[in-house]
């Protein structure tokens, strides 16, 4: 049976700090274990972080359990999450625009080499 799945690509920038940017990035290289447990239980099959600069580009790929609600409801409720958010938080900042109490945020897909009409 294969899994259908859908992708998020979302957008976040880092303080333009090197330092706070290389720690960051040093934290992502070993993501605690409670948080990579939290992602997988919340439908999200594969997840990815990329950088330039201090602007962040987030990859999601989701199945069907997936919901963004869900997703923050299971977040809200678990203390590591919160934990490791505030932590990273000291790192980011919000895109300008961004709705309040909003970290990342949903990208429109624009372009895409092989849709069909």
């Amino acid at each position: 049976m294969t899994v259908e799945l859908h992708k998020y690509c979302l957008a976040l920038d880092l303080k333009d700090d090197p330092e706070k940017i290389d720690t960051y990035i040093k934290y992502h290289k070993q993501v605690w274990p409670e948080i990579n447990q939290s992602i997988k239980a919340s439908g999200i099959q594969n997840a990815e972080i990329y950088h330039t600069s201090n602007r962040l580009f987030m990859i999601l790929e989701v199945d069907d359990t997936f919901s963004f609600e869900k997703k923050a409801s299971m977040d809200a409720d678990n203390p590591k999450v919160q934990e490791w958010e505030t932590l990273m938080w000291k790192f980011q900042q919000a895109l300008p625009n961004t709705p309040e109490g909003t970290k990342w945020v949903l990208m429109e897909k624009i372009y895409d080499l092989n849709r069909r009409k």
